[in-house]
Order: C-alpha cells, then structure tokens, then sequence
C-alpha cells in the first residue's frame, strides 16, 4: 500500500475535515504567537484579542506528554508518513510538536491519544517484553498492521459474499480507534505545513498573465480579436 498517496486523499477529502479545519486554525494560532520582529521582541497580533494570546502562550509553554510518548509518537508519526524521494517524513514537518499542541488546545484528545500510547506500550510488552519505542522496527509493524488496515463490513457487503481483505483480531478495536486518531492528527499536522503543502504540488494562488484567448481557439469557433480588442483587453 502507498500509505503517502492514502494520506493525501484524507487530507483533501471529507475523512479528516473537519480536524485538517480546526487545525489550520491552530496552525495560524502556533506561527502567530511564534513570530518575531527583526529586533527579536514579538510580533504584534493585531487580530488576537489579548485572553486568546494568554491561552496559546500557555498552550505552548506547557508540556502534556512525557519524552517517551513523544518518542513514540515521532516513531508512530514517521511509519504513517515516512520519506520518500519527494519530500521529508513527519517529524522533519514538527508533526510531533504539533500533535503537542492539539492535545493541549483541544483537551478532548489528551484521553484516547496518552490511553492509545499506553495500550501500544501493553501490546509490545506482551508480544515482545519491550516497549514499542524499544522494538525494531520488524517487531513495530507487526502490531502497527493488525491495527491500521481493519475492513468494516456492512450487512450489504455479507450478503453479496464479498470478502475482506483484513480482518479486524478480537481485542484489537482500542487500538484501531487510537490509531486511526493517531493517523488522522499526523495527516493533518503534515498536510498543513511547507513540506507537505510541496507533497501535495499546491501552490496557492499567483499571479497570472492573460494574453487573451489563443488563436487555434478562436480559429476553431471562426472568431478573431478586433486591433481594438488586441490593445486594450488582451495586450499587456
């Protein structure tokens, strides 16, 4: 599977929207509070009410996770997205630190994201009698895969007799629920910065020159500029 090619429909489809939304938001948040003048004092936010840059400078001086879980959440991060000859992994785009910041902007993530790292630490102490930051990698994918491909089947699929590809193993669903959060803040964080913006070949809106319509076009609808038409509409 090209998990980067997966990862950019998340990121511009309807999976993830509403948190690639909410986090866009958060992201102007981060390079707001963190810009400077050239003197080094802080920029000023003239847009920013003064009890919302209190909260975000707080959200950033504060720490939620430990260095292990941020350890595991960089090596997490980097088998979702790892490099490729196109353009870094997720840690070289700061998903880590920005998953940081979400957890502690949207505190609703701080259960599922610290009870989903535990449950992972659990999975590889009793497969491997160590922890998932301490596995290799070998030991890393295989748990990774029993819980990031599972296949939902509805009643309608049943009965046409069509077959999964991957079966969901009992006891495995906290997982599945961690790491599908997990994949969608790492997709988003990505897809959300300079590196992955270059990933998905967006460029935003530039300049453009109109030379007007072009010749065999209007040739093929038997229509032509006017020397008028030339000099003030499609002349530059």
């Amino acid at each position: 599977m090209d998990r980067r090619k997966s990862l950019k429909t998340i990121a511009v489809g309807t999976v993830s929207a509403g948190v690639l939304l909410d986090a866009c938001k958060l992201a102007d948040k981060k390079t707001n509070i963190e810009s400077k003048k050239e003197d080094g004092s802080k920029a000023g936010n003239l847009d920013r009410q003064p009890e919302e840059k209190s909260r975000d400078e707080k959200a950033l001086a504060d720490r939620f996770f430990t260095e292990q879980e941020m350890a595991t959440i960089a090596i997490l991060a980097d088998i979702i997205i790892p490099a490729d000859e196109v353009s870094g992994s997720a840690t070289d785009a700061k998903v880590p630190d920005f998953i940081e910041f979400i957890v502690k902007d949207m505190p609703q993530h701080q259960v599922p994201m610290r009870g989903g790292l535990r449950w992972l630490d659990i999975q590889s102490m009793k497969r491997f009698g160590k922890s998932f930051r301490d596995a290799d990698e070998k030991e890393r994918l295989q748990i990774v895969d029993d819980i990031a491909y599972p296949i939902v089947m509805d009643q309608n699929d049943e009965q046409k007799g069509i077959q999964p590809t991957k079966k969901l193993k009992p006891g495995m669903e906290p997982g599945v629920a961690f790491f599908s959060l997990m994949r969608n803040l790492t997709a988003t964080g990505f897809y959300t910065t300079e590196i992955g913006f270059k990933d998905l070949g967006y460029v935003g809106n530039r300049p453009n020159k109109w030379n007007g319509v072009p010749d065999d076009v209007l040739k093929q609808y038997g229509l032509a500029y006017s020397e008028r038409d030339q000099q003030v509409c499609a002349k530059y």
